[in-house]
């Protein structure tokens, strides 16, 4: 069995990656991480995080980045995530008017579809990033089942947040269990509490900055291994599914700086053989 590597997601340290990347990345480094995902690039180009990667001696696992409007955009997006050197891109999120159940979902799948053919073609894996919001009835099933029905695995593969999952109500390792073979990047991200009816997560700029923190006051996101999950079964999940990459997130941290939890869920990850 192949080892997973680990990653960390940028936009978890997105404050101090703004101001300064390459810190952020050699911290991120010193603390066992194999590579990071990309939420937005604070600025800087392509050119200059392919230094800072050969420099930290990091992979850019993957990328989260929202379908462009225009083909144009599509086209430049692309052209970005190949100069540096990213085998996944994930589409992090869906507004309201194009999820699962909306008027807007059939547009959303068509567009899917379109990024997909034009990813494949530069050798890049689209992947849907999923929240709790894509698990409402549709057409007798789960709103995300739906989607990986529609659009099919070799334009399409998973990457299972495991955290939303848990939210939503279902068990995360049986969810990456169901989609062994199509899940090659995991988030791990834990969390306490319930929903009391206001958004508990934060959404993202385009710039990679926070537009605007989660609303609940009854939830809070934890370092991996500090919250409920159980993570044990998720991990033996995910790599007897095939994923190459474990993704580390935490969207806000409470009571400690970005970067001191992701050393402690680095700390807990390899606790575990991970």
């Amino acid at each position: 069995m192949q080892k997973t590597l680990v990653g960390y997601q940028l936009y978890s340290a997105r404050d101090d990656a703004a101001k300064d990347l390459l810190s952020v990345l050699k911290q991120v480094r010193d603390m066992g991480y194999d590579g990071v995902e990309f939420a937005g690039y604070y600025g800087h180009s392509a050119s200059d995080i392919v230094k800072m990667l050969k420099e930290t001696g990091l992979q850019a696992a993957s990328a989260h980045v929202s379908i462009p409007d225009t083909e144009a955009g599509r086209f430049e997006a692309v052209a970005i995530l190949a100069e540096l050197h990213c085998k996944y891109v994930a589409i992090p999120y869906l507004d309201e008017a194009h999820r699962p159940g909306s008027a807007g979902f059939a547009k959303t799948i068509a567009e899917i579809y379109r990024f997909a053919e034009l990813t494949r073609q530069a050798g890049i894996q689209l992947l849907y990033h999923n929240h709790d919001f894509e698990f409402i009835e549709l057409s007798g099933q789960f709103g995300l089942d739906f989607l990986y029905d529609a659009v099919p695995a070799p334009l399409l593969k998973t990457e299972i947040d495991t955290c939303w999952v848990k939210f939503a109500g279902h068990d995360p390792a049986a969810y990456i269990r169901k989609y062994a073979g199509r899940s090659p990047v995991v988030h791990l991200k834990d969390f306490v509490g319930g929903t009391d009816g206001k958004q508990p997560y934060a959404l993202l700029n385009a710039d990679g900055g926070d537009g605007g923190q989660g609303e609940s006051k009854s939830f809070e996101f934890r370092p991996v291994g500090y919250g409920v999950q159980n993570f044990p079964p998720i991990i033996e999940a995910s790599r007897a599914g095939g994923a190459e990459w474990f993704i580390v997130e935490q969207d806000i941290s409470v009571g400690r700086t970005p970067l001191e939890a992701a050393k402690m869920s680095r700390d807990y990850l390899k606790s575990i053989g991970v």
